[in-house]
């Protein structure tokens, strides 16, 4: 980290500085060739020139130059960061103008009307960094540089972009590559509007931007209120075994019931039928992605006859033979009887816990693709109280989440130093940071994880292909965080 003296700002377009700070591009048109190390704080002002702002802006990004503009004050403005000169471009035929729209913000029509009023068009390549605070300061109506009121001391602790994801971006810009998701870039623009309103566009907003590499880092998760249920499973549970010995359990039960099958419903299984059989007793059968046919016990104890009414939903929905090899589970917050016990060996019948069940929904809300229900039918099949193998199951998919995340570490590290990585770099980095002795990895688990983790599905990756896939290269994109 070093210091850095700001005493004069640049003046560019609002929407031109608000492109910056989101990272959605690293380039300002300036009026003369920029030295590298010049620096200067961003001072955002009008679009100049004749065109109006749809005319200057392309579709994507036009909400964006809009909202700015539309802040833009009268009397003040407010000055949120600062950037060094990397590199400085001219420019000055039409294809290389067409190539420099499609890789920022800008109009290939706005850029070709500037290049009529002057022999070239300077693109000047700026490392953004945020301010620790706005500079609020005076309007001034005119001029390319604008001084400031006093220096600013500042540091380059709060880059836009990282290192490596600033050189990427450079190197696609000075060789004027198309870009490489135009489609994504128009996805997110239709998220402008709504992620203002619906927290999930916006967290998808933000894992796009990630993605394409406008930005780095997520917002902090908020909890989804949508999910506030889940943390009640197992109360709901508990409240059905002490309300029982009052005799007022019926609601208890129903409650408990309903979470079970919501529960069910969330973690991926499609109920076609449940029946309630009166107060603590869910019958319910299960069509995909396997048969299931399932129970729910509300109170203090499972008895006996709980195997015996779901042999007999079975029975409604199944032939024997089928009804024998379907999955069968019984959910409830109190201990089986011994008798139950017996009949769920004979039967294979499985019996969780409803706190068991939480904690298998509470993966699945954090991870949602973490719960995979076909490697999850075995530990359903195990004919006895099944708590201790499903906690076992949890752990396993977290340690294949903490595998996958170090992974995705090991290609931040080496990022650090250099632009790319390969395969064989990320292994020999992994097993001496992360691996224990008898967990060291090959080449060939590592090659299988950075493909998985540079899909566009997810996204935490960023994938440079390379001849027959067998000198990919890899470079960092997002953090998969853990709770730890």
């Amino acid at each position: 980290m070093s210091l850095v003296n700001i005493d004069r700002a640049i003046r560019l377009p609002a929407p031109d500085v608000e492109g910056l700070i989101q990272g959605r591009m690293i380039a300002a048109i300036v009026w003369r060739m920029f030295n590298q190390g010049e620096q200067y704080a961003l001072y955002p002002g009008n679009v100049s020139g004749d065109l109006p702002c749809d005319g200057y802006y392309r579709s994507h990004f036009l909400p964006v130059a809009q909202k700015a503009l539309a802040q833009l004050n009268s009397d003040k403005v407010s000055i949120e960061a600062w950037a060094r000169c990397e590199f400085c471009q001219p420019l000055n035929d039409s294809e290389s103008l067409e190539a420099l729209s499609r890789l920022t913000v800008w109009k290939t029509e706005a850029l070709q009307q500037i290049l009529q009023q002057r022999p070239f068009i300077f693109v000047a390549y700026l490392r953004v960094y945020l301010l620790p605070q706005p500079l609020e300061m005076p309007v001034h109506p005119s001029g390319n540089f604008v001084s400031l009121p006093h220096s600013l001391t500042v540091t380059d602790s709060t880059p836009v972009l990282s290192e490596s994801i600033f050189a990427k971006r450079r190197k696609k810009l000075e060789k004027l590559e198309p870009p490489e998701h135009p489609e994504l870039e128009e996805l997110q623009s239709a998220l402008v509007h709504l992620s203002t309103t619906n927290p999930k566009a916006k967290q998808l907003d933000a894992e796009i931007k990630m993605f394409l590499g406008w930005s780095e880092k997520l917002p902090a998760a908020k909890p989804d209120p949508d999910l506030d249920w889940i943390k009640t499973i197992a109360a709901l549970g508990n409240r059905s075994i002490e309300l029982e010995e009052k005799k007022s359990n019926y609601q208890a039960g129903t409650d408990f019931e309903n979470i079970t099958r919501q529960s069910l419903e969330f973690l991926g299984f499609k109920i076609e039928n449940a029946y309630k059989g009166g107060a603590g007793g869910l019958d319910l059968f299960c069509s995909q992605p396997y048969p299931l046919v399932g129970e729910c016990k509300a109170g203090r104890l499972i008895p006996s006859r709980t195997a015996e009414e779901l042999i007999k939903l079975g029975g409604m929905h199944l032939s024997r033979d089928k009804f024998l090899e379907s999955t069968k589970l019984v959910i409830g917050p109190g201990n089986p009887s011994v008798d139950m016990l017996k009949a769920a060996q004979e039967w294979k019948v499985s019996i969780i816990n409803a706190m068991t069940l939480q904690k298998l929904v509470e993966l699945k809300a954090k991870y949602p693709g973490a719960v995979n229900l076909v490697e999850l039918k075995p530990y359903l099949e195990m004919g006895r109280q099944i708590d201790d193998w499903i906690k076992d199951y949890i752990q396993k998919v977290e340690r294949e989440i903490r595998l996958r995340s170090q992974i995705i570490q090991a290609v931040k590290q080496l990022c650090s130093d250099s632009d790319f990585t390969t395969v064989v770099e990320i292994k020999v980095q992994y097993n001496a940071t992360f691996a224990a002795t008898d967990s060291k990895l090959t080449n060939e688990s590592v090659k299988d994880l950075t493909i998985e983790l540079s899909s566009p599905l997810t996204g935490y990756l960023g994938r440079i292909k390379g001849d027959n896939g067998q000198s990919d290269r890899f470079y960092f994109l997002r953090d998969l965080p853990l709770d730890d």
